[in-house]
């Protein structure tokens, strides 16, 4: 277990209020924690940033096939979400079918490394959470 040491602590409180202090949260627009960290918390979301990640273009369908039971509807809204954000382009061909494929931006890229980060943190800490969830449940 990783120990930290009230000067860390202290630092972070800092960091935090120099980011977001200034914010006044009955004005905003944009909030960047909710807004950023809505895409890490939404499944589909990313599902999308993985396969896009690994595959380094894909069309609707193969994107579809990939993230079991996604509606076409949902994966749709996803991807215009994530091109209007540009986390991802779309390139559409004139052909007949029409065809479109979808690829990580640069800008797309970045966030899916911080987003393997915090997955690689989970997995490094996956006991430590499940013990202390066993604990809780024990206790509650």
């Amino acid at each position: 277990m990783e120990t930290i040491t009230e000067n860390q602590k202290i630092k972070v409180a800092k960091k935090i209020k120099k980011m977001f202090g200034h914010i006044d949260r009955r004005t905003i627009e944009y909030c960047p924690i909710r807004d950023v960290m809505a895409l890490a918390s939404d499944k589909w979301s990313i599902l999308i940033f993985l396969y896009l990640g690994y595959y380094p273009v894909l069309r609707f369908n193969k994107l579809k096939k990939h993230i079991y039971d996604i509606s076409n509807k949902v994966l749709s809204e996803r991807l215009k979400m994530l091109e209007g954000d540009g986390y991802i382009s779309r390139k559409l061909y004139a052909e007949v079918p029409i065809r479109v494929e979808y690829s990580l931006t640069d800008f797309g890229h970045s966030y899916l490394k911080k987003l393997l980060e915090l997955a690689e943190w989970a997995e490094k800490h996956k006991g430590e959470i499940l013990a202390n969830r066993k604990d809780y449940n024990r206790v509650v």
